[in-house]
């Protein structure tokens, strides 16, 4: 990855869900502009390996066990932030599940309260304990999907959190300026773990390349390239808005 210039020099950057994927992606771009990154999942492995491979590229990084949906584990990330660092500049909200193709109005009451506590309600939650220590000038980018705009039937719920980030950037925007932008990335179809679809299913990922205009599926590098110029100065004047990244496939007018 050819990145030039510092545009996080000094500033300080949590990225949830960050040990693989685009979270992994967007951990490793922002720090390699100089950002000291505080990258987190549910298993201690995953963000041991994670701190490894970005410490290994001059990267400052420090790793925190977090699942978002555990209230003590989003406390201790923000916690040990403080501890490390002082203070925080970026918050990326990358956390999200789907753990189901049923459609909505089959979909068992756990399987939507989990759909919308993690992809939604967490990353409120996060912001309400962070928002405090944000200094003037931070930044905070969620990741939505292209899905966003038109559910497909597949995931059609996981579509519905989705969109409810594009209204929640907007509502943020609003209550967190002057100090704090708030932005929102909606990725198209990247061959992740989250994804794997994608990479299972030649006729799937042929289909989803023919739609996009680029002819080619995203990478998680398209996706943090994004993610790190509406997080930067860059994006000074940028606040409430979402960016499509997504090869131009159709989302909206």
């Amino acid at each position: 990855m050819k990145v030039k210039g510092k545009r996080f020099e000094g500033k300080v950057a949590i990225v949830t869900a960050s040990t693989q994927g685009i979270g992994f992606g967007i951990a490793e771009r922002i720090g390699s502009e100089g950002a000291s990154v505080v990258i987190s999942s549910r298993k201690q492995k995953n963000v041991d390996e994670a701190v490894g491979k970005l410490s290994s590229q001059g990267i400052d990084t420090i790793g925190v066990v977090c699942h978002v949906s555990n209230a003590e584990q989003r406390k201790n990330l923000i916690e040990k932030t403080l501890q490390k660092y002082g203070h925080i500049d970026v918050i990326v909200c990358n956390a999200a599940v789907n753990p189901t193709t049923d459609a909505i109005l089959k979909m068992k009451e756990s399987v939507l309260d989990k759909l919308w506590e993690v992809n939604v309600k967490t990353s409120i939650l996060l912001l309400q304990a962070a928002a405090p220590h944000l200094r003037e000038g931070s930044s905070v980018v969620f990741i939505s999907s292209i899905a966003a705009y038109q559910p497909p039937a597949s995931m059609a719920m996981y579509g519905v959190t989705k969109t409810a980030l594009l209204g929640l950037t907007k509502a943020l925007a609003t209550e967190m300026s002057p100090k704090t932008r708030v932005n929102c990335v909606a990725p198209g179809f990247v061959p992740t773990h989250f994804a794997n679809f994608l990479s299972r299913n030649e006729v799937v990922r042929n289909a989803i390349e023919e739609r996009t205009l680029l002819k080619r599926l995203g990478t998680a590098g398209d996706m943090a390239a994004a993610v790190a110029f509406l997080a930067s100065d860059d994006a000074a004047y940028i606040t409430g808005e979402t960016l499509v990244v997504a090869g131009g496939i159709a989302s909206r007018l």
